[in-house]
Protein backbone atom coordinates (compact mmCIF):
# COMPACT_ATOMS: atom_id res chain seq x y z
CA UNK A 1 0.00 0.00 0.00
CA UNK A 2 2.96 2.14 0.77
CA UNK A 3 2.54 2.54 -3.44
CA UNK A 4 -0.12 5.31 -2.81
CA UNK A 5 1.19 8.81 -2.66
CA UNK A 6 -0.30 11.98 -1.18
CA UNK A 7 -2.72 14.24 -3.87
CA UNK A 8 -0.53 17.59 -4.35
CA UNK A 9 -1.10 20.49 -2.08
CA UNK A 10 -3.98 22.19 -2.38
CA UNK A 11 -3.70 26.09 -1.83
CA UNK A 12 -6.06 27.83 1.00
CA UNK A 13 -8.64 29.33 -0.81
CA UNK A 14 -8.84 26.48 -3.14
CA UNK A 15 -9.42 23.96 -0.46
CA UNK A 16 -11.71 25.86 1.58
CA UNK A 17 -13.90 26.67 -1.43
CA UNK A 18 -13.86 23.19 -2.43
CA UNK A 19 -15.76 22.41 0.70
CA UNK A 20 -17.34 25.33 1.01
CA UNK A 21 -16.36 27.05 3.71
CA UNK A 22 -14.50 30.04 2.24
CA UNK A 23 -16.52 33.86 2.51
CA UNK A 24 -18.68 35.39 5.33
CA UNK A 25 -16.52 35.38 8.22
CA UNK A 26 -13.11 35.11 6.52
CA UNK A 27 -12.21 38.07 8.07
CA UNK A 28 -12.51 37.29 11.63
CA UNK A 29 -9.93 34.24 10.60
CA UNK A 30 -6.72 36.53 12.66
CA UNK A 31 -7.88 36.31 16.04
CA UNK A 32 -11.79 34.64 16.39
CA UNK A 33 -13.05 37.13 18.93
CA UNK A 34 -16.47 38.05 19.02
CA UNK A 35 -17.55 42.29 18.76
CA UNK A 36 -18.73 43.28 22.58
CA UNK A 37 -22.37 44.00 22.23
CA UNK A 38 -23.56 44.29 25.95
CA UNK A 39 -21.60 44.09 29.15
CA UNK A 40 -20.12 41.04 30.17
CA UNK A 41 -20.84 40.13 33.83
CA UNK A 42 -18.16 38.30 33.75
CA UNK A 43 -15.78 41.33 33.00
CA UNK A 44 -17.66 43.62 35.17
CA UNK A 45 -18.00 41.49 38.57
CA UNK A 46 -15.70 40.48 40.58
CA UNK A 47 -14.97 36.98 40.87
CA UNK A 48 -14.41 34.48 43.71
CA UNK A 49 -11.06 34.18 42.49
CA UNK A 50 -10.40 38.09 42.73
CA UNK A 51 -11.41 38.10 46.52
CA UNK A 52 -10.31 35.18 48.41
CA UNK A 53 -7.01 33.60 48.83
CA UNK A 54 -6.28 30.13 47.13
CA UNK A 55 -4.53 27.36 48.31
CA UNK A 56 -0.82 26.95 50.06
CA UNK A 57 1.76 25.25 47.95
CA UNK A 58 1.25 22.14 50.68
CA UNK A 59 -2.22 21.41 49.32
CA UNK A 60 -0.97 19.62 45.98
CA UNK A 61 1.83 18.12 46.57
CA UNK A 62 1.97 16.06 43.51
CA UNK A 63 0.28 18.67 41.68
CA UNK A 64 -2.89 18.32 39.92
CA UNK A 65 -4.98 19.74 37.22
CA UNK A 66 -7.32 22.28 37.40
CA UNK A 67 -10.98 21.06 38.78
CA UNK A 68 -12.35 22.45 35.22
CA UNK A 69 -10.37 19.73 33.57
CA UNK A 70 -11.53 16.84 35.78
CA UNK A 71 -13.40 15.00 32.70
CA UNK A 72 -9.66 14.51 30.93
CA UNK A 73 -9.37 11.32 32.09
CA UNK A 74 -8.48 7.66 30.98
CA UNK A 75 -11.34 5.63 30.39
CA UNK A 76 -12.10 1.85 30.66
CA UNK A 77 -14.60 0.24 28.57
CA UNK A 78 -15.55 -2.36 30.90
CA UNK A 79 -16.94 -5.31 28.58
CA UNK A 80 -13.96 -5.10 26.53
CA UNK A 81 -12.03 -7.40 28.54
CA UNK A 82 -12.54 -10.36 30.71
CA UNK A 83 -11.94 -8.98 33.78
CA UNK A 84 -10.83 -5.96 35.94
CA UNK A 85 -6.90 -7.54 36.25
CA UNK A 86 -6.71 -8.67 33.01
CA UNK A 87 -7.80 -4.75 31.25
CA UNK A 88 -7.31 -1.61 29.14
CA UNK A 89 -7.70 1.72 29.43
CA UNK A 90 -7.90 4.65 26.97
CA UNK A 91 -5.65 7.82 26.88
CA UNK A 92 -7.99 11.16 26.46
CA UNK A 93 -5.93 12.12 23.08
CA UNK A 94 -9.23 14.29 22.18
CA UNK A 95 -8.57 16.86 24.88
CA UNK A 96 -4.14 16.88 24.59
CA UNK A 97 -2.12 18.87 22.47
CA UNK A 98 1.27 18.97 21.71
CA UNK A 99 2.85 15.38 21.39
CA UNK A 100 3.88 14.43 25.06
CA UNK A 101 1.49 12.37 26.99
CA UNK A 102 0.85 13.44 30.77
CA UNK A 103 2.24 10.25 32.68
CA UNK A 104 -0.77 10.20 34.48
CA UNK A 105 -3.01 10.11 31.08
CA UNK A 106 -1.06 7.47 29.47
CA UNK A 107 -3.31 4.34 28.67
CA UNK A 108 -2.55 1.29 30.43
CA UNK A 109 -3.19 -2.82 29.11
CA UNK A 110 -2.94 -4.95 32.16
CA UNK A 111 -2.80 -8.92 31.79
CA UNK A 112 -2.60 -9.53 35.38
CA UNK A 113 -3.53 -6.18 37.70
CA UNK A 114 -1.41 -3.07 38.33
CA UNK A 115 2.21 -5.45 40.35
CA UNK A 116 3.41 -3.14 43.12
CA UNK A 117 7.11 -4.37 42.95
CA UNK A 118 9.54 -2.79 45.54
CA UNK A 119 12.65 -1.78 43.91
CA UNK A 120 15.12 -2.86 46.91
CA UNK A 121 13.93 -6.54 45.98
CA UNK A 122 13.83 -6.36 42.26
CA UNK A 123 16.54 -8.15 39.99
CA UNK A 124 16.76 -8.19 36.16
CA UNK A 125 19.03 -11.61 34.92
CA UNK A 126 20.24 -11.59 31.90
CA UNK A 127 21.32 -16.05 31.06
CA UNK A 128 20.87 -18.31 28.00
CA UNK A 129 23.30 -17.97 25.21
CA UNK A 130 25.67 -15.62 27.12
CA UNK A 131 29.53 -15.68 28.05
CA UNK A 132 28.64 -14.72 31.67
CA UNK A 133 24.66 -14.57 33.15
CA UNK A 134 24.75 -11.46 35.13
CA UNK A 135 21.91 -9.95 37.43
CA UNK A 136 21.70 -6.44 38.12
CA UNK A 137 19.95 -4.50 40.67
CA UNK A 138 17.66 -1.50 40.37
CA UNK A 139 21.10 0.85 41.85
CA UNK A 140 23.47 -1.41 39.34
CA UNK A 141 21.14 -0.04 36.47
CA UNK A 142 20.85 3.81 37.55
CA UNK A 143 24.95 3.78 37.77
CA UNK A 144 25.64 2.37 34.35
CA UNK A 145 27.39 4.55 31.94
CA UNK A 146 25.28 5.91 28.73
CA UNK A 147 21.99 6.44 29.91
CA UNK A 148 19.71 8.21 27.42
CA UNK A 149 16.52 9.58 27.24
CA UNK A 150 14.26 9.65 24.22
CA UNK A 151 10.83 10.60 23.30
CA UNK A 152 8.84 6.75 21.87
CA UNK A 153 4.83 6.67 21.01
CA UNK A 154 3.94 2.88 22.19
CA UNK A 155 0.46 1.60 20.62
CA UNK A 156 -1.53 -1.56 21.63
CA UNK A 157 -1.72 -3.56 18.43
CA UNK A 158 -5.30 -4.11 19.55
CA UNK A 159 -5.73 -0.11 19.15
CA UNK A 160 -8.77 0.56 16.81
CA UNK A 161 -9.40 -3.27 16.64
CA UNK A 162 -13.13 -2.94 17.44
CA UNK A 163 -12.92 -0.88 13.63
CA UNK A 164 -12.27 -3.66 11.47
CA UNK A 165 -16.45 -4.96 10.61
CA UNK A 166 -16.74 -1.38 10.28
CA UNK A 167 -17.24 1.98 12.64
CA UNK A 168 -17.69 0.87 16.01
CA UNK A 169 -17.26 3.18 19.45
CA UNK A 170 -18.10 6.86 18.83
CA UNK A 171 -14.99 8.56 20.21
CA UNK A 172 -11.95 9.21 19.70
CA UNK A 173 -10.66 8.27 23.05
CA UNK A 174 -12.34 4.91 23.10
CA UNK A 175 -11.77 4.19 19.09
CA UNK A 176 -7.91 5.30 18.91
CA UNK A 177 -6.91 5.51 22.85
CA UNK A 178 -4.42 2.52 23.17
CA UNK A 179 -1.30 5.25 22.56
CA UNK A 180 0.75 7.31 24.29
CA UNK A 181 4.65 9.14 23.60
CA UNK A 182 6.74 9.42 26.48
CA UNK A 183 10.42 10.49 27.19
CA UNK A 184 11.68 7.31 28.28
CA UNK A 185 15.35 7.16 29.94
CA UNK A 186 17.27 4.41 30.79
CA UNK A 187 19.97 2.03 29.61
CA UNK A 188 20.55 0.78 26.00
CA UNK A 189 19.47 -2.69 25.97
CA UNK A 190 22.57 -3.42 23.79
CA UNK A 191 24.55 -2.56 27.13
CA UNK A 192 23.33 -5.12 28.67
CA UNK A 193 23.86 -7.25 26.54
CA UNK A 194 27.48 -6.59 25.66
CA UNK A 195 28.49 -6.90 28.99
CA UNK A 196 26.97 -10.50 29.18
CA UNK A 197 28.48 -11.30 25.69
CA UNK A 198 26.06 -12.62 23.49
CA UNK A 199 26.96 -15.94 21.97
CA UNK A 200 27.14 -16.46 17.77
CA UNK A 201 23.95 -18.68 18.58
CA UNK A 202 22.31 -16.44 20.18
CA UNK A 203 19.30 -14.81 17.36
CA UNK A 204 16.37 -14.06 19.68
CA UNK A 205 15.71 -12.92 23.45
CA UNK A 206 12.81 -13.79 25.59
CA UNK A 207 11.73 -10.68 27.63
CA UNK A 208 9.56 -11.85 31.05
CA UNK A 209 7.84 -9.52 33.56
CA UNK A 210 7.62 -10.12 37.12
CA UNK A 211 3.88 -9.22 37.73
CA UNK A 212 1.45 -12.80 38.15
CA UNK A 213 0.72 -12.89 34.11
CA UNK A 214 4.06 -14.45 33.35
CA UNK A 215 3.91 -12.29 30.03
CA UNK A 216 6.88 -13.16 28.14
CA UNK A 217 7.69 -11.91 24.67
CA UNK A 218 10.19 -13.01 21.98
CA UNK A 219 12.06 -10.57 20.56
CA UNK A 220 14.66 -10.47 17.07
CA UNK A 221 18.52 -9.65 18.56
CA UNK A 222 18.78 -7.25 16.10
CA UNK A 223 15.95 -5.43 17.24
CA UNK A 224 17.44 -5.78 20.65
CA UNK A 225 20.69 -4.63 19.88
CA UNK A 226 19.50 -1.74 17.54
CA UNK A 227 17.42 0.85 19.71
CA UNK A 228 15.57 -1.17 22.72
CA UNK A 229 15.90 0.04 25.99
CA UNK A 230 15.92 -1.06 29.47
CA UNK A 231 13.78 1.92 31.25
CA UNK A 232 13.40 3.57 34.87
CA UNK A 233 12.14 6.91 34.15
CA UNK A 234 8.80 8.56 31.95
CA UNK A 235 8.81 12.11 31.31
CA UNK A 236 11.45 13.74 33.99
CA UNK A 237 10.22 10.56 36.85
CA UNK A 238 10.47 7.19 38.21
CA UNK A 239 7.71 5.11 36.13
CA UNK A 240 4.53 4.95 37.41
CA UNK A 241 3.47 2.02 38.64
CA UNK A 242 0.39 1.24 36.03
CA UNK A 243 4.03 1.76 33.33
CA UNK A 244 5.73 -1.39 34.79
CA UNK A 245 7.90 0.60 37.60
CA UNK A 246 10.96 0.06 38.66
CA UNK A 247 11.91 -1.13 35.14
CA UNK A 248 10.28 -1.97 31.74
CA UNK A 249 11.58 -3.06 28.32
CA UNK A 250 11.02 -0.30 25.50
CA UNK A 251 10.82 -1.44 21.74
CA UNK A 252 10.60 1.67 19.78
CA UNK A 253 8.23 1.43 16.83
CA UNK A 254 6.84 -1.86 17.51
CA UNK A 255 3.35 -3.22 19.05
CA UNK A 256 3.20 -2.45 22.52
CA UNK A 257 2.63 -6.04 23.88
CA UNK A 258 6.45 -6.24 23.60
CA UNK A 259 7.46 -3.21 25.87
CA UNK A 260 7.27 -5.95 28.63
CA UNK A 261 6.62 -4.11 32.06
CA UNK A 262 8.14 -5.11 36.02
CA UNK A 263 11.14 -6.57 34.03
CA UNK A 264 12.89 -9.20 36.04
CA UNK A 265 14.41 -11.87 33.06
CA UNK A 266 15.85 -11.67 30.09
CA UNK A 267 17.09 -14.90 28.06
CA UNK A 268 19.37 -15.56 24.89
CA UNK A 269 18.21 -17.89 22.80
CA UNK A 270 18.77 -19.62 18.70
CA UNK A 271 14.55 -19.32 18.33
CA UNK A 272 11.68 -17.95 18.92
CA UNK A 273 10.02 -19.18 22.44
CA UNK A 274 6.37 -19.27 20.76
CA UNK A 275 4.96 -18.08 23.86
CA UNK A 276 0.93 -17.51 24.95
CA UNK A 277 1.20 -13.99 23.61
CA UNK A 278 2.98 -14.17 20.64
CA UNK A 279 0.64 -17.36 18.82
CA UNK A 280 -2.90 -17.33 20.37
CA UNK A 281 -2.80 -13.67 20.72
CA UNK A 282 -1.12 -10.84 18.75
CA UNK A 283 -1.47 -12.78 15.65
CA UNK A 284 -3.76 -11.13 12.58
CA UNK A 285 -6.56 -13.24 11.44
CA UNK A 286 -6.66 -13.23 7.51
CA UNK A 287 -9.69 -14.03 5.86
CA UNK A 288 -8.22 -17.56 4.65
CA UNK A 289 -8.25 -18.85 8.36
CA UNK A 290 -4.20 -18.61 8.14
CA UNK A 291 -2.67 -15.87 10.80
CA UNK A 292 0.14 -13.37 10.30
CA UNK A 293 2.96 -13.87 13.23
CA UNK A 294 5.38 -11.35 14.43
CA UNK A 295 3.94 -8.22 12.69
CA UNK A 296 6.02 -6.39 15.09
CA UNK A 297 5.88 -2.95 13.00
CA UNK A 298 3.26 -0.42 14.24
CA UNK A 299 2.68 0.96 10.54
CA UNK A 300 1.98 4.96 9.63
CA UNK A 301 -1.38 5.98 11.15
CA UNK A 302 -2.67 9.36 11.54
CA UNK A 303 -5.94 10.73 13.80
CA UNK A 304 -7.69 13.82 14.10
CA UNK A 305 -7.86 14.45 17.46
CA UNK A 306 -10.03 17.85 17.25
CA UNK A 307 -12.93 17.91 15.99
CA UNK A 308 -14.12 14.41 16.95
CA UNK A 309 -17.30 12.66 18.61
CA UNK A 310 -15.66 13.97 22.06
CA UNK A 311 -14.61 17.74 20.81
CA UNK A 312 -17.62 18.31 18.60
CA UNK A 313 -17.58 22.02 16.95
CA UNK A 314 -19.19 24.90 18.86
CA UNK A 315 -18.86 28.17 16.77
CA UNK A 316 -19.24 28.87 13.04
CA UNK A 317 -16.07 30.89 11.46
CA UNK A 318 -12.53 30.51 12.65
CA UNK A 319 -11.44 26.79 13.75
CA UNK A 320 -8.19 24.68 14.19
CA UNK A 321 -8.21 21.30 13.71
CA UNK A 322 -5.62 19.12 15.16
CA UNK A 323 -4.33 15.56 15.66
CA UNK A 324 -1.43 13.00 16.12
CA UNK A 325 0.46 10.50 13.72
CA UNK A 326 3.11 8.33 13.99
CA UNK A 327 5.04 5.68 12.18
CA UNK A 328 7.20 2.29 13.65
CA UNK A 329 8.92 2.80 10.07
CA UNK A 330 10.41 5.97 11.23
CA UNK A 331 9.55 9.53 11.44
CA UNK A 332 6.21 11.39 10.09
CA UNK A 333 7.25 13.98 7.25
CA UNK A 334 3.61 14.49 6.02
CA UNK A 335 -0.21 14.42 7.22
CA UNK A 336 -2.67 15.60 4.38
CA UNK A 337 -6.03 16.38 5.63
CA UNK A 338 -9.27 16.49 3.85
CA UNK A 339 -12.55 17.93 4.67
CA UNK A 340 -14.95 15.85 2.16
CA UNK A 341 -14.08 12.27 2.54
CA UNK A 342 -10.71 11.82 0.63
CA UNK A 343 -12.30 13.99 -2.21
CA UNK A 344 -9.43 16.80 -1.76
CA UNK A 345 -6.68 17.01 0.25
CA UNK A 346 -4.72 19.41 1.82
CA UNK A 347 -0.80 19.47 3.58
CA UNK A 348 -1.45 20.01 6.84
CA UNK A 349 1.02 22.39 9.21
CA UNK A 350 3.36 20.33 11.31
CA UNK A 351 4.05 21.88 14.57
CA UNK A 352 6.91 20.95 17.09
CA UNK A 353 9.85 18.33 16.93
CA UNK A 354 9.94 15.71 14.13
CA UNK A 355 11.75 12.25 15.71
CA UNK A 356 11.50 9.42 14.72
CA UNK A 357 9.52 6.41 15.86
CA UNK A 358 7.60 9.13 18.06
CA UNK A 359 4.31 11.23 17.40
CA UNK A 360 3.75 14.21 15.71
CA UNK A 361 1.55 16.93 15.97
CA UNK A 362 -0.61 18.45 12.92
CA UNK A 363 -2.45 21.16 12.57
CA UNK A 364 -5.33 22.80 9.91
CA UNK A 365 -6.97 26.35 10.19
CA UNK A 366 -10.41 26.58 8.45
CA UNK A 367 -13.43 28.61 8.82
CA UNK A 368 -16.84 26.09 9.07
CA UNK A 369 -20.06 27.69 7.91
CA UNK A 370 -22.29 25.74 9.21
CA UNK A 371 -21.96 22.69 6.59
CA UNK A 372 -21.51 18.93 6.84
CA UNK A 373 -17.90 17.57 6.58
CA UNK A 374 -16.46 14.45 6.36
CA UNK A 375 -12.92 14.37 7.90
CA UNK A 376 -9.73 12.26 7.00
CA UNK A 377 -6.34 12.45 8.00
CA UNK A 378 -3.53 10.56 6.06
CA UNK A 379 0.11 10.08 7.31
CA UNK A 380 3.32 9.76 5.16
CA UNK A 381 6.55 8.70 7.01
CA UNK A 382 10.13 8.98 5.78
CA UNK A 383 10.31 5.82 4.70
CA UNK A 384 7.89 6.59 1.79
CA UNK A 385 4.69 4.63 3.58
CA UNK A 386 1.87 5.77 3.39
CA UNK A 387 -1.44 5.31 5.52
CA UNK A 388 -4.18 3.26 3.91
CA UNK A 389 -7.93 3.25 3.75
CA UNK A 390 -9.54 0.76 5.68
CA UNK A 391 -10.73 -0.80 2.12
CA UNK A 392 -7.20 -1.20 1.09
CA UNK A 393 -6.22 -2.95 3.91
CA UNK A 394 -9.92 -5.00 4.19
CA UNK A 395 -8.87 -6.26 0.28
CA UNK A 396 -5.49 -7.97 1.67
CA UNK A 397 -6.39 -9.26 5.40
CA UNK A 398 -10.32 -9.55 5.52
CA UNK A 399 -11.73 -8.35 8.75
CA UNK A 400 -11.42 -11.16 11.34
CA UNK A 401 -8.33 -9.75 12.72
CA UNK A 402 -8.29 -7.00 16.13
CA UNK A 403 -4.84 -5.84 15.63
CA UNK A 404 -2.62 -3.70 13.04
CA UNK A 405 -5.51 -1.55 12.21
CA UNK A 406 -4.33 1.39 10.56
CA UNK A 407 -6.71 2.34 7.86
CA UNK A 408 -7.58 5.82 7.52
CA UNK A 409 -10.54 7.15 10.22
CA UNK A 410 -13.85 9.26 8.89
CA UNK A 411 -15.35 11.54 11.01
CA UNK A 412 -18.88 13.26 9.71
CA UNK A 413 -19.41 16.66 11.22
CA UNK A 414 -23.28 17.42 11.37
CA UNK A 415 -24.86 21.00 10.84
CA UNK A 416 -25.25 21.48 14.62
CA UNK A 417 -21.38 20.66 14.87
CA UNK A 418 -22.01 17.06 16.22
CA UNK A 419 -19.37 14.47 15.22
CA UNK A 420 -19.88 10.79 14.74
CA UNK A 421 -17.42 8.03 13.54
CA UNK A 422 -18.85 6.44 10.18
CA UNK A 423 -17.37 5.06 6.74
CA UNK A 424 -17.07 5.95 3.50
CA UNK A 425 -18.15 3.08 1.08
Amino acid sequence: MSENTPAGPLDRRNFLKSVGLAGAGAAAVATGARAAETADKNITEVQDWNRFLGDGVQAHPYGSPSRYEKEVVRRDVEWLTVSRESSVNFTPIHALDGIITPSGLAFERHHGGLAQVDPAKHRLMIHGLVDKPLVFTMDDLKRMPGRISRAYFLECAANSGMEWKGAQLNGCQFTHGMIHNLWYTGIPLRTLLDEAGVKTTGKWILAEGADSSGMTRSIPIEKAMKDCLVAFGMNGEALRPEQGYPVRLVVPGWEGNMWVKWLRRLEVGDAPWQAREETSKYTDLLADGRSRRFTFVMDAKSIVTNPSPQMPLKMKGPNVLTGIAWSGRGTIDRVDVSLDGGRNWKAARMDGPAMPLSMARFYVDFDWDGRELMIQSRARDDSGYVQPTKQELRQVRGVNSIYHNNGIQTWLVRENGEVENVEIA
